[in-house]
């Protein structure tokens, strides 16, 4: 575990330069607006380790899988978002030798992430070889109130010398993939060019042929005085630059203004990305770098107002808190519903980029809850238009009849994922998306949505349960063999609880929706069943299978298990392994870790977690305390689903612990992996360990229900939540919850199992009187 960087409410702070923390600093300070992101690599040369990444949104490509052997339903490729054009490139040249902080004397290092306002600021002073010594200040970020833009204000300050400075401004489009799988590059040069003072390239994807125009502006000031000199163009493949040679004194302050648009094929005609990057450059030059800036900070602003998290009396909470939030929104903006949220969002390459169950299961109550109604909603439309897709992704592994599978990875409704413990078993990802349908409806009462798009999801995902399943005559049940959980580290298993579970519920759930979308709209009902080419008999056959599903449970210890055999394995407790064998998957062999208890995040947890309602808080304490110990989290969505069960069973101890673990994941590198990129999706079950678990928040009766308790190592905390047309904020003490209803419509709201109508306005519920 890594613990470098510095406390702060709002920032993320790291003082001092150390080369072999770098690449983690450049996940941890990445910067995004839900179009586009980049890692925090430094503008000027660097020649240390590092992994280079500007990524934009949807863009991808097929990159030709690797495997030893071939099995039938393997995808041909694995989709990736690419690594693109390198706009932030400013090298600096002093007398001819180049600002490099790997071979430079690196003095007063300081990289600031101001979460509050949206930037990273750098600064250093650093001593080059021969004796001079440049002092750099740099801010940029990437516009979240025009997505298209980004912008970099970078000043050098020749401290000990005169002499000539050689500024170099550049987009580099010759990049690769770290991940690319045979070190193929992905991108094909159409064009490149000035037009005027702008520099732009575009760019077109092999195979998948998206076109991707890349356009910078560089103004430059000595003095603060606009430099006269004209730059040289430099241009080679896939490269094009302007340097300017610039005469200074000792003293002398040289600021560079730097614009950066991203336009692609898929919002632009391609005959019109040329244009539309250079009308948004004009946009940014025009409004200049202040103005950007101020429009940055105020739609941050709104942000934090919708979904701001505030604790008091504990800075690495609150700093990790907001930390994550930070990163979904940069990640995600709900604009668009043919994007999605990659596991490693715009900070990094590993997992390709593509969406998995990450976000049905863990990302959409944040959204519910912080943006508005539409933003979630793209989520599931998304899944919507990819059903025909998943209808065929089923049918290359022998299902029929408009039976569903979601991909485990895609980028267009295509299973890219090929490791066959993954592809084939790991198919509780259906289960996660038909829960998604019903968390929405029953978060924001739009049950429209049926009808609209969801039941036909529904349909085809039940229909496959239905022909996933198998009668076994000797259990006198239904049965579902050849799985992979949640928990990755049992492959291959029969009867995993948390698949079967998912599985019976998600077909008595359409049957349930379809009952619905009858009674409110018959004709729209009658017109899905014959799109869909639906037999009534198909419900009968869903509620019988559902009625007889079998769940393996241990009578001794009382416990649902994992899957059957589970208890023929030894049992170790976590707190029994030795700390140098830890991580599991950094330290033993693949056959060690399958043949262990140890369990990477825990399955049956994860579906008391879903179905809380159907379990007494005894069972859930039982199976808590059972897989708990035996669980290692070597999975980022594990800690936070333990977190929020502890929370229900008031296991202070436990909550915390989790909540920290989750929150600070990557803060501090628990699993030495961040330099990989972030952890985007597990971010989302931060939020959660604090809404869902230490506030007790969920939707029942159509109404909100608070059931909170306090971390004694905070004062309070507070949040603010959207729920169906109203604005409130909860603020959680030892002794009371205070709700602030910012609309002018009632809301009622349920305590400790005790309604109280919230009015325009505060109101105050002493938390000791209902406990009494």
């Amino acid at each position: 575990m890594k613990n470098y960087i510095k406390p702060s409410e709002w920032n993320i702070v790291e003082e001092g330069f150390d080369p072999h923390l770098n690449k983690i600093s450049e996940s941890l300070f990445s910067i995004g607006n839900g179009r586009m992101g980049q890692r925090a690599n430094f503008e000027e040369a660097y020649t240390g380790d590092t992994l280079q990444g500007n990524y934009v949104a949807g863009v991808y490509y097929p990159d030709k899988t690797r495997v030893g052997w071939w099995k039938n339903g393997y995808p041909d490729y694995f989709a990736k978002v690419l690594n693109a054009a390198n706009w932030i490139g400013i090298d600096i040249k002093a007398d001819g030798e180049t600002l490099d902080l790997n071979t430079a004397k690196v003095r007063d290092f300081k990289r600031v992430l101001n979460m509050k306002a949206g930037y990273l600021e750098r600064s250093f002073t650093a001593e080059l070889q021969s004796g001079k010594v440049l002092r750099v200040i740099s801010k940029r970020f990437c516009s979240i109130a025009d997505d298209e833009l980004a912008a970099i204000r970078y000043e050098v300050v020749a401290q000990n010398f005169s002499g000539t400075l050689t500024i170099t401004t550049a987009i580099d489009g010759d990049v690769k993939n770290q991940d690319s799988n045979y070190d193929e590059k992905f991108w094909e040069e159409v064009s490149k060019g000035f037009q005027a003072e702008t520099a732009y390239i575009t760019l077109r994807t092999k195979k998948t042929n998206f076109e991707v125009c890349t356009a910078t502006n560089t103004q430059i000031q000595l003095n603060n005085k606009a430099v006269g000199a004209k730059a040289a163009p430099i241009e080679k493949e896939k490269y094009i630059a302007s340097a300017i040679e610039l005469p200074v004194e000792a003293g002398d302050t040289v600021t560079i203004y730097k614009y950066a648009a991203n336009v692609s094929s898929q919002n632009y005609d391609k005959a019109a990305l040329q244009g539309a990057a250079t009308a948004a450059i004009a946009r940014a030059v025009e409004a200049g770098f202040d103005a950007l800036f101020e429009a940055q900070v105020a739609a941050w602003a709104n942000k934090w107002e919708e979904g701001d998290i505030l604790i008091e009396g504990d800075v690495a909470a609150q700093q990790a808190i907001r930390f994550n939030i930070f990163q979904l929104n940069q990640t995600y903006t709900g604009k668009d519903a043919r994007l999605n949220i990659g596991p490693k969002g715009f900070t990094g390459e590993k997992y390709g980029g593509s969406t998995y169950w990450d976000t049905e299961a863990y990302c959409i109550p944040f959204y519910l809850a912080t943006a508005p109604q539409e933003v979630a909603k793209n989520l599931l439309v998304y899944r919507h238009n990819q059903l025909q897709k998943a209808i065929e992704n089923a049918e290359k592994l022998g299902f029929k009849d408009g039976a569903a599978l979601y991909p485990m990875v895609t980028m267009n409704g295509e299973e890219c994922h090929n490791e066959w413990e993954i592809t084939f078993e790991e198919i509780h990802r259906n289960g996660a998306i038909a829960f998604a349908i019903y968390n929405y409806i029953r978060y924001t009462g739009d049950a429209s949505y049926l009808a609209s798009h969801g039941l036909e999801v529904l349909i085809g995902i039940a229909r496959f349960w239905k022909q996933r399943v198998n009668w076994s005559a000797e259990k006198n049940k239904f049965v579902i063999l050849g799985v992979t959980g949640p928990n990755e580290y049992e492959n291959n298993i029969n009867n995993n609880w948390y698949t079967n579970k998912l599985a019976a519920w998600c077909m008595r759930y359409a049957k349930e929706a379809a009952e619905l979308v009858k009674a409110e709209d018959a004709s729209r009902y009658e017109a899905i069943l014959k799109q869909v080419n639906f037999n009534t008999q198909e419900f009968e056959d869903w509620t019988s299978i559902a009625d007889q599903m079998y769940y393996p449970y241990d009578e001794k210890a009382g416990v649902f298990l994992q899957q059957d055999g589970y208890m023929d394995k030894e049992q170790m407790l976590v707190s029994e392994l030795p700390a140098a064998d830890r991580p599991l998957n950094q330290k033993w062999s693949w056959d060690r870790i399958l043949r262990s208890c140890f369990i990477k995040q825990a399955d049956v947890l994860q579906g008391m977690y879903f179905f809380e309602d159907e379990f007494d808080t005894e069972t859930l304490e039982r199976n808590f305390k059972f897989y708990e110990s035996r669980t290692v989290h070597e999975s980022s969505l594990s800690p936070c689903v333990h977190s929020i069960l502890a929370a229900r069973l008031s296991d202070e101890e436990k909550a915390y612990e989790f909540y920290l673990r989750t929150a600070r994941l990557d803060l501090d590198d628990y699993n030495n992996d961040t330099e990989d990129g972030l952890h985007i999706t597990s971010m989302a079950g931060t939020w959660m360990s604090i809404v869902e678990g230490f506030a007790g928040m969920k939707v029942r009766d159509n109404k909100l229900q608070f059931n909170p308790f306090l971390p004694s190592q905070w004062q309070s905390f507070s949040f603010n939540i959207g729920f169906r047309g109203t604005q409130l904020k909860i603020k959680i003490s030892s002794a009371e919850l205070s709700i602030t209803n910012n609309s002018s419509e009632t809301v009622a709201v349920s305590v400790f199992n005790e309604t109280f109508d919230i009015a325009q306005g505060e109101k105050k519920i002493s938390l000791k009187a209902l406990s009494l």
